[in-house]
Order: C-alpha cells, then sequence, then structure tokens
C-alpha cells in the first residue's frame, strides 16, 4: 500500500487556502484514484483541464509516475499551489504546471496526449470541444460525472465530434476514446 502521508499534506495545504472544498481529503484521493484505475497501462501522458486545487492531476502523478502529468490552470494564485505540490512532491522532471487558459493549450499542444482529463472544469459541449482538441489517435478522455445520467447530453453533443465515442461511465467518470 501506498503511503499518501505526503500527498495528503500537500493537498491538506492547498485545502487550507480555499482551492479544494470542506470534503475529506482521503475521500477526494479515493475519487481520484478512480481516475488512476482507468488510465491505460500503455499511457505516457495525460493532461488536466482545470487542475485547480490538484484533483486528480496530483494523484495520477504520485501513483503513476510511469506517465508525463501536465496540469492545465488558468488561475495564477492555483497555478502557483499546484506548482508547490508539484516540489513538495518532487515530481517536477515528469510533472508540469501551466499557467494558461485550456484554448492556449490546446494551440500550443493539438491532438498531443493519451489521456485527458476533466473533474468540475465545464460543460459537456466545452469539455468535449477542448478534450477533442488535446486528445491524441488512441486516446482516452475521463471525465467526472454528477450522479444523474447524462448519457442523452454526451450522444446529442458528441455527434458534433465525430472522432471520440462515448465508452460509457465507471464509478462517475465518463470514458470517451479517440477512434
Amino acid at each position: 500500500m501506498t503511503d499518501d502521508s505526503r500527498l495528503l499534506a500537500a493537498l491538506a495545504v492547498i485545502q487550507a487556502r480555499g482551492a479544494i472544498g470542506e470534503r475529506s481529503l482521503i475521500d477526494a484521493v479515493e475519487h481520484a484514484d478512480r481516475f488512476v484505475e482507468l488510465i491505460p497501462a500503455a499511457a505516457d501522458s495525460v493532461v488536466d483541464l482545470g487542475s485547480g486545487g490538484g484533483l486528480p492531476a496530483l494523484v495520477i502523478a504520485w501513483r503513476r509516475r510511469d506517465v508525463r502529468v501536465t496540469m492545465i490552470e488558468r488561475r495564477a494564485t492555483r497555478a502557483d499551489l499546484l506548482r508547490r505540490a508539484v516540489i513538495s512532491l518532487e515530481l517536477g522532471e515528469r510533472t508540469e504546471v501551466r499557467n494558461v487558459d485550456a484554448a492556449a493549450a490546446c494551440e500550443d499542444s493539438p491532438k498531443s496526449f493519451d489521456v485527458v482529463t476533466a473533474r468540475s472544469f465545464g460543460d459537456v459541449r466545452t469539455t468535449t470541444g477542448f478534450t477533442d482538441r488535446l486528445l491524441g489517435d488512441g486516446g482516452i478522455a475521463l471525465i467526472s460525472e454528477p450522479p444523474t445520467d447524462r448519457s442523452p447530453l454526451w450522444t446529442s453533443v458528441l455527434d458534433d465530434f465525430p472522432g471520440l465515442v462515448d465508452s460509457g461511465v465507471y464509478q462517475g467518470i465518463r470514458r470517451l476514446t479517440r477512434t
């Protein structure tokens, strides 16, 4: 079993600064572990949209030492908190925090990631649009979903993104694959 004390300490600092809600950090890490579980073994790169307080990106970087993780966060204060966490967790060689808007990341790195993650990022159309622009061939997007079934909405939106296929929801995470 992984010792998460350093991870939890880094997340506690972020939470104390208001970038993570009041919920239990243990529960938050357990939710992020669902993302980790769905990342293919062969994946090399992950981009997290709207990284905010670092969930799930920091957990992915902590658990999957074999992947490069890029966190996209437009708010400078939160990006700074994420950079400090990356340093404290000694993840700097393979983890990058980019203080840019998602649109800028799409311009800089089009279709170049094996995995795109998003948790509380935006509405379905916005999230799908950025996913489509960042996800490479054969990649997978992992998007946190509310408890209500939004499958009809996803079907409607994905009609406009023919390269993406809805692979269903697993433990509250919608999986989109690039064909």
